[in-house]
C-alpha cells in the first residue's frame, strides 16, 4: 500500500536521559482498527448494498475506478469514524482499514488508491435525481426514504404489538447562503428545519426543510408514508405518533383518527387552558407551601378550541406547582382510558418522547448530520441521509453486538471512541491481513465480546 510520510521528527522532553522524538515513518498503521466491526455489522444489515442500490451509475463501467457501491460505503463508515469533510479522504484513500471494508485491496489504475479521493466523492455527494452530462451517478430519493424504514422492519425478529412513532424538528445553522436559507426567531439564526422521525433508537426519516415553515409542515405526508409501509408487513400492529406542541395540528390529529393511528402531542397553554385546570393550580399550590416540595394534580377532560379544531378532543391537564411559582403544561391524545389515567399517560407515555431528542444530537453531534454547507438543498439533503445511514449502522452495532457490555447504552461517540479507533500495525501477506491493534486497549474485552455477538448475527441471518 502507498504511504506517505512525513520523516521530520518532532522532539519532545526527554524521559531519563532519552530524547523522546516523533514522525510519521511508522510505515501502514492505522488509527481506525475497530472499524472492522463497522465492516461486520454492515454485512450483517447489507446497510451500504441496499443503499448503493438507491443510486444509478451511467458511467462508462469500463473506465471507472470506484464502483458506486464502494463510493457510498466510504462515505458511510468515514462518518461513523468521525471524518465528516471530503478532503479527509485524500488521505483515508491510503488507509488499509478503508480499502477493507471496501472490499478492494488493489486499485487498477496506478494513478489510483484502493478507495475513492475527495473529487470523486464531491461528484456523488452532488449527484442529481436524474443523471446529467458532468454528473452520471444519480440518487433516488424515494427508494433512500423507503430504506430507511425497510432497515427498522428488518432490525426487528418478531412483530411487536405497538410502536411509537417520535416526530420533531429541530435547528440546522448555517453560515452560508444555502439555497433554502432563512432566519428563524425563535433559533435567532439563519437555519434549516429538519424533521426527524424515530421509534426508539431506530431512525425512520431525516426529512431537510427550509426553516420558514410551521414544525409541522409537511408532517402528515411523513407519516403516511410510513404507515403505509410499516402495515405493508406489520398488518396488525397498532401504531401512535408522538410529538411536543408544535405537531398538535388539525390536519395531523385528523388523519390520524381517520386511519387508525392513535396520537399523543403536547398542548400550547393558553388563558382558557389554564383557568380550566384553576382548581388543581390551587391544590397543588397548597400541598407544595405545606410540604416545601413541589406539587402536581391532573385533570382529564374534553377540550377543543374556538376555531382551529374539528370536534372535542381528550386533554390532560398537568396542574403543578414548583420552586414558589405555577408550572400547568397539557396534552392532546386520542388514547382512551384503557391505556392508562391521566397522570400516567403524561408522565410515562409523553414524557418519553424527551429521549428522542438524544438521538437528534448524536445524529448531528456525534454523526455530522448539520454538516450542510452544499449550495444546494438537494445536496444538502443527500448529505443529511448519508449522516443518517451513518447513525444506522453504528446504532445496529449498539444493538447487536454490545447489548452485554458496558456501551449498551452508549452514544455513537462514545462507541467511535473507544471501540473504532483502535491503532493498529498492519501486515499484508499472500494468505492474510493481519490487524496488530494496541495491547493496551481498555476495551479489548467488550471488542471481543462485539465481535462475538456480530458473528452469531450473521450465522443466523
Amino acid at each position: 500500500m502507498q504511504t506517505e510520510c512525513n520523516l521530520s521528527l518532532f522532539d519532545f522532553a526527554s524521559v531519563e536521559g532519552r530524547s523522546v522524538v516523533g514522525d510519521f515513518g511508522g510505515g501502514t498503521i492505522t488509527s481506525d482498527a475497530g472499524a472492522l466491526l463497522l465492516g461486520q455489522a454492515d454485512r450483517a444489515i447489507k446497510l451500504v448494498e441496499r443503499f448503493a442500490s438507491c443510486f444509478s451509475d451511467r458511467r462508462q463501467q469500463e473506465l471507472i475506478e470506484h464502483e458506486v457501491k464502494t463510493l457510498v460505503g466510504q462515505r458511510v463508515f468515514a462518518i461513523a469514524l468521525g471524518y465528516e469533510d471530503l478532503c479527509d479522504h485524500d488521505e483515508l484513500r491510503h488507509d488499509l482499514v478503508m480499502a477493507v471494508l471496501a472490499g478492494k485491496l488493489q486499485a487498477r489504475r496506478k494513478d489510483c488508491a484502493p478507495v475513492a479521493g475527495k473529487s470523486t466523492l464531491n461528484r456523488l455527494e452532488l449527484s442529481k435525481t436524474e443523471p446529467t452530462r458532468y454528473h452520471k451517478i444519480a440518487h433516488d430519493g424515494t427508494a433512500i426514504e423507503a430504506l430507511f424504514v425497510e432497515l427498522f422492519l428488518d432490525s426487528h425478529k418478531t412483530v411487536p404489538d405497538e410502536i411509537v412513532l417520535d416526530l420533531d424538528a429541530t435547528d440546522d445553522p448555517l453560515h452560508g447562503r444555502q439555497e433554502g436559507r432563512f432566519f428563524h426567531g425563535y433559533y435567532d439564526c439563519y437555519c434549516y428545519l429538519p424533521l426527524y422521525i424515530f421509534c426508539g433508537d431506530r431512525l425512520l426519516a431525516a426529512k431537510l426543510r427550509p426553516s420558514n415553515i410551521d414544525a409541522a409542515a409537511g408532517a402528515v405526508e411523513e407519516v403516511a408514508r410510513i404507515v403505509a409501509q410499516i402495515r405493508q408487513r406489520w398488518g396488525k400492529v397498532r401504531i401512535a405518533v408522538r410529538a411536543d406542541s408544535g405537531f398538535a395540528r388539525e390536519n395531523l390529529m385528523a388523519w390520524c383518527e381517520e386511519n387508525g393511528v392513535h396520537y399523543i402531542f403536547g398542548l400550547a397553554k393558553n388563558k382558557r387552558l389554564k383557568a380550566a385546570i384553576a382548581e388543581e393550580l390551587g391544590e397543588a399550590e397548597k400541598e407544595s407551601k405545606e410540604s416545601a416540595k413541589p406539587a402536581r394534580r391532573f385533570k382529564d377532560m374534553l377540550w377543543r378550541t374556538r376555531k382551529s379544531w374539528s370536534k372535542e378532543r381528550r386533554v390532560i391537564g398537568k396542574a403543578e406547582w414548583t420552586q414558589g411559582e405555577e408550572n400547568p403544561r397539557f396534552i392532546v391524545t386520542s388514547l382512551s382510558k384503557d391505556y392508562g389515567d391521566a397522570r400516567r399517560l403524561y408522565e410515562e407515555v409523553y414524557c418519553a418522547r424527551g429521549e428522542m431528542e438524544n438521538r437528534i444530537k448524536e445524529c448531528q453531534l456525534d454523526l455530522f448530520a448539520d454538516r450542510t454547507s452544499a449550495a444546494t438543498m438537494q445536496a444538502n439533503q443527500l448529505r443529511l441521509w448519508f449522516a443518517s445511514m451513518a447513525y444506522v449502522l453504528v446504532e445496529s452495532i449498539r444493538r447487536l453486538a454490545l447489548k452485554a457490555t458496558e456501551f449498551a447504552q452508549a452514544t455513537c461517540g462514545t462507541i467511535r471512541r473507544k471501540l473504532f479507533k483502535i491503532g493498529a500495525l498492519v501486515t499484508v501477506s499472500v494468505r492474510r491481513i493481519r490487524f496488530a491493534m494496541a495491547s493496551g486497549c481498555p476495551y479489548k474485552g467488550a471488542f471481543a465480546a462485539a465481535h462475538r455477538a456480530l458473528r452469531a448475527a450473521l450465522d443466523t441471518g
